[in-house]
């Protein structure tokens, strides 16, 4: 009898310590971090303002294992710029940089902050400007109204022309006030446009699909550009219109005198488009992707010599 009571006793305090021995692992497990060895972690919440957005990681709330750097991109809409992060930003390693980074050491909330690109435009006989709040300022001879922009808010860019100015809002739609004989101001049906240009008295927009619209005189065939497609910037001058492709080749109607349309069927390669002219005639210019200019049209006083140029 006392063999069968001593067995059960031994059999009894090894199942106990097996489970003593498993206790204390697992204890020893959730001492080192959880019981999957898993770490602290934290979220992380960000937002934007009107103008631009976060590409990475986007705008939402993450969670991210404690001490986790995360890269952080702040992209700019068209007519705006990125400013600074604001918020919980005592780890991020630049709050002034569009890209940079988060350390994660606590649950974070930060905002891209984005604001207008300041700019300015000028024609013969005004001055117009962009202020970074989106509201507008301009001088000069104002006969027709063409300086009457005080009212204007919500801005992203400013164009003038001969003796008129226009604004593109960040909704995509577009103001214009002043001389208006030739319907160069008619754009308030205008939607979903990227970038405006202005010539003397026509007016060219760019809509976000790569097509563009034209309004304004059109003596010369300048606002022919119904059938344009895969544009990425436009020009106007004193009266021809000029397109960049979303392929670096460029387009052109409007007066031709001295090649300002026609001789730019050749460009390849091309960046950024300007336009110009006067009483002598036009000239389109472009920066190609190596840094070198090209420029066609009038040149009495030299002004398409910029063989020699590079911009890089």
């Amino acid at each position: 009898m006392k063999v069968i009571l001593s067995s059960r006793r031994y059999h009894y305090i090894g199942r106990l310590s097996i489970f003593l021995i498993m206790v204390a692992l697992i204890a020893g497990m959730v001492g080192c971090g959880g019981a999957a060895g898993g770490s602290e972690s934290y979220t992380l919440t960000i937002t934007s303002t009107a103008g631009g957005t976060v590409t990475t990681p986007g705008t939402g709330t993450y969670t991210y294992d404690a001490g986790t750097v995360v890269n952080l991109v702040a992209t700019p809409a068209a007519g705006y710029r990125f400013v600074n992060w604001t918020g919980n930003v005592g780890t991020i390693a630049n709050v002034n940089a569009a890209s940079t980074t988060i350390t994660m050491n606590g649950d974070y909330f930060i905002t891209a902050k984005f604001q207008h690109t300041p700019m300015v435009a000028a024609s013969e006989r005004h001055t117009v400007g962009l202020k970074a709040d989106g509201t507008v300022v301009a001088v000069g001879w104002n006969d027709y109204g063409q300086c009457d922009v005080s009212g204007w808010t919500n801005i992203t860019q400013v164009a003038a022309g001969g003796i008129y100015t226009v604004g593109l809002k960040s909704d995509g739609t577009v103001v214009a006030v002043g001389y208006n004989p030739g319907g160069q101001c008619n754009v308030s049906g205008w939607t979903d446009i990227v970038q405006v240009a202005t010539g003397y008295g026509h007016t060219v927009g760019l809509k976000a699909n790569g097509t563009v619209v034209a309004v304004g005189y059109n003596t010369y065939g300048q606002c022919n550009v119904s059938g344009w497609t895969d544009i990425v910037q436009v020009a106007a001058g004193l009266c021809h219109t000029v397109g960049l492709k979303a392929d670096g080749t460029v387009v052109a109607v409007g007066a031709d005198w001295c090649g300002q349309c026609s001789d730019v069927s050749g460009w390849t390669d091309i960046i950024q488009i300007a336009a110009g002219g006067g009483n002598y005639g036009g000239i389109t210019v472009g920066v190609k992707a190596n840094g070198t200019v090209v420029a066609v049209g009038y040149n009495g006083w030299g002004q398409c010599n910029v063989g020699g140029w590079t911009l890089k």
